[in-house]
């Protein structure tokens, strides 16, 4: 077998790569100069080529094991490697840590600096940053009305949100927006009207009574769902902070509780957008955790999210840092 060598591979623009790869119960190698995953069938081993140019992140779960020449390619391709539990969550600890959130990050020195540079021009002024987290909010309503509303899959999917309900709803959290006073605020209103967005969603799939668990203890499928699809967008929004050269610490509404907040921040822009909706979908349906995986990762790849986050967060930098004295 011809081996590659690192030269051979084309760089993809980590906006443009397709694929995000959860693995359990298998080995990550490296044969015949690819990175594969290696799974046990009886008395036959199984090789699955992991097609690392074109790929963003990798959560490896129960029962997987990695080794060093794997974690050397991966990190040359720009790959960031996190270990979690079953189904995808939660992530343990590793390099970046974000509460029980964590990476292996690329040990690139050759990233971009001027992002980070605009970053913190604004980061240490506490009306700059607040501004900032506005403009992150009013990203992610702009982008919860544009999804929700426009999008055929949903609908064929008896996913209807009417826009005379949902436009008022976004409307009224816009304008609360534009006059939160902090963080608390904003993070409340966050919140708020994500509880209102399940109230939708559940009484478009006409999934019943639904209350948000605490992380890990969601027992019914859709609590579950959001669980695992939230992670998946933790898993981009990591990768654009890595790819612009953002610290996770430099968070600008979630940093206050969690030293790693940048992510969530980055996350938030398109969790409720894309997350939500398709965790009810797959309730409803009965998808397994694996088939609820893939229809999120195709929505996250075509509506372009990972694209959206990282233009959002050097609009906002540019933006911010000229407004910094």
């Amino acid at each position: 077998m011809e081996e590659l060598r690192p030269s051979d591979l084309k760089s993809i623009l980590h906006s443009k790569r397709a694929h995000i790869y959860y693995l359990e119960h298998c080995r990550v190698l490296v044969n015949g100069g690819r990175v594969e995953y290696v799974t046990d069938e009886g008395k036959r081993s199984l090789y699955w080529n992991i097609p690392i140019a074109n790929t963003t992140t990798v959560l490896l779960g129960t029962g997987t094991s990695v080794t060093q020449s794997a974690m050397r390619e991966l990190a040359k391709a720009g790959v960031l490697v996190g270990f979690c539990g079953g189904g995808g969550t939660p992530l343990f600890s590793a390099n970046e840590v974000d509460m029980d959130v964590a990476w292996f990050s690329p040990q690139s020195e050759y990233r971009p600096t001027e992002y980070l540079q605009r970053w913190v021009r604004f980061w240490f002024d506490d009306a700059l940053r607040l501004e900032a987290a506005k403009h992150f909010q009013r990203a992610r309503l702009q982008r919860i009305r544009e999804y929700w509303l426009g999008n055929r899959a949903l609908r064929d999917a008896g996913f209807t949100i009417r826009a005379e309900t949902l436009e008022p709803a976004l409307d009224s959290s816009l304008h609360a927006i534009d006059l939160a006073p902090d963080n608390t605020f904003l993070l409340t209103e966050e919140a708020r009207l994500t509880k209102h967005l399940f109230k939708l969603a559940a009484r478009a799939m006409q999934y019943g009574d639904f209350v948000r668990a605490k992380r890990g203890d969601g027992g019914d499928p859709a609590n579950r769902f959001l669980d695992h699809g939230n992670y998946l967008a933790y898993g981009l929004g990591a990768t654009a902070a890595w790819v612009l050269g953002l610290p996770h610490g430099l968070a600008i509404l979630h940093g206050k509780t969690r030293r790693g907040g940048l992510v969530f921040d980055i996350a938030d822009l398109v969790k409720d957008a894309i997350v939500l909706p398709q965790a009810f979908i797959s309730a409803m349906r009965g998808d397994e955790e694996q088939d609820f995986r893939q229809s999120c990762i195709e929505n996250l790849s075509r509506s372009e999210s990972l694209d959206f986050m990282i233009d959002t967060v050097k609009a906002v930098a540019e933006k911010m840092a000229l407004s910094a004295p």
